[in-house]
């Protein structure tokens, strides 16, 4: 596995591996890696020839008062994962690198971004579509594979994707869970240890969601309360958000049909975490 650290050779790289006929899969992540991260890395190996992670941790996207500084790092952990996953190569470079000086342009998402995270966060979309837009030129991929976990996420880049024309296939790969149900994500670290037993009440309301929607239940507000009910007496957590859209659309519903979006975010002492089922339901 070769770490590459600049924008131009990992752009020349990619240009003479793409010259002799090479698929190219990329993983896009902020790195601390987890399993999660790593079934990405699996599905990319199997359908390309070329594999590239990226290692970034992208202050565009943290807000004044979110965890830039904090957000958990360890490059050397992260490289023995890559390579023990045959990651052909790991792309690593620094802010000064990505942004090298003042912008004279950015990325604006005018769509799928004022609900859920895009609500609260806002310009974190922005900063997303921006560093997305970069790596894509830099690594040229042929397919991009992302986390449902983030579905807010995958619904901009299927947008950026669309919109900016580019050549690639976008994956979105299923959420990996704890065996409690709790989705794997860097920020599960910063729990305390009675937030850690919690936690999964996160999938278990939605999951309690999902029941009454195989029951018949087709009305977003009923569902948004079953889900906040739950959340509220069996945690500590403070809700940030529950809601029910349209997917990768976005859009409000009256009655729950066709593919669905559920998705939730929650505040502990020192982590906001996020968790969504999508769901396609029959007409009728």
């Amino acid at each position: 596995m070769k770490v590459m650290t600049t924008i131009q050779e990992m752009q020349l790289e990619m240009i003479r591996q793409k010259a002799q006929s090479k698929s190219i899969g990329f993983v896009p992540t902020m790195g601390f890696l987890h399993e999660g991260h790593l079934t990405l890395i699996k599905k990319a190996r199997q359908e390309n020839d070329i594999v590239v992670v990226s290692i970034f941790v992208n202050p565009l996207q943290f807000g004044p008062d979110e965890d830039y500084d904090s957000y958990p790092r360890d490059f050397e952990r992260d490289r023995a994962l890559t390579a023990g996953e045959q990651v052909d190569y790991l792309f690593y470079p620094s802010v000064d690198e990505m942004y090298p000086s003042s912008r004279s342009i950015q990325v604006k998402v005018v769509d799928r971004t004022d609900v859920l995270c895009g609500k609260s966060r806002p310009g974190h979309f922005d900063g997303v579509a921006t560093v997305l837009t970069k790596l894509f030129n830099i690594v040229m991929p042929e397919r991009a594979y992302f986390g449902k976990k983030d579905a807010q996420q995958v619904a901009v880049v299927d947008g950026l994707i669309k919109d900016f024309n580019f050549s690639i296939k976008l994956i979105p790969v299923d959420i990996i869970r704890e065996q409690d149900g709790l989705a794997k994500s860097s920020r599960n670290v910063n729990l305390l240890p009675n937030e850690r037993i919690q936690a999964p009440v996160l999938y278990k309301s939605l999951q309690t969601a999902k029941a009454a929607v195989e029951n018949g239940e087709r009305d977003p507000e009923k569902i948004i309360g079953l889900i906040s009910q739950q959340i509220q007496t069996e945690t500590d957590s403070q809700i940030d958000y529950v809601e029910v859209y349209s997917y990768p659309q976005l859009k409000p519903l009256d009655k729950l049909t066709g593919t669905v979006i559920i998705a939730l975010a929650v505040k502990f002492s020192a982590v906001r975490l996020i968790d969504n089922l999508i769901l396609k339901i029959a007409e009728g």
